[in-house]
């Protein structure tokens, strides 16, 4: 009850200085387009926001930011990348497109499981 949520698909360019922990960008002029994304507002009794969750990609196909949401999708579409798996572009795994390349025909045979 406390709590809403939202889609946002926002269209930036980089004009300014960004500083991202020790990282210092200057502006670059770069078009970031991230993917449609998730967030949300928490607000407490008396409507002051307390928590803001955020950047949870919805389609990761979409944009310039490899997939990523939030501050990490920025920083990749600006050429930076982070140290760490969260931080990397989204790339589907072996087992992904094994489950991908068989979707139709295992919908075929659990189709006769419930039968």
């Amino acid at each position: 009850p406390n709590r809403v949520w939202f889609m946002s698909r926002p269209t930036m360019v980089h004009t300014g200085t960004l500083k991202f922990g020790a990282k210092t960008l200057k502006a670059t002029g770069k078009k970031v387009v991230p993917p449609p994304q998730v967030l949300s507002f928490s607000f407490d009794k008396h409507g002051l926001c307390y928590k803001m969750t955020g950047g949870y990609s919805v389609d990761r196909t979409v944009g310039n930011t490899g997939g990523l949401g939030g501050l990490f999708g920025v920083m990749y579409a600006l050429g930076q990348t982070l140290p760490f798996p969260e931080g990397q572009p989204w790339k589907r795994s072996p087992q992904w497109e094994v489950f991908y390349a068989r979707f139709a025909q295992l919908q075929t045979e659990w189709k006769g499981l419930f039968a």
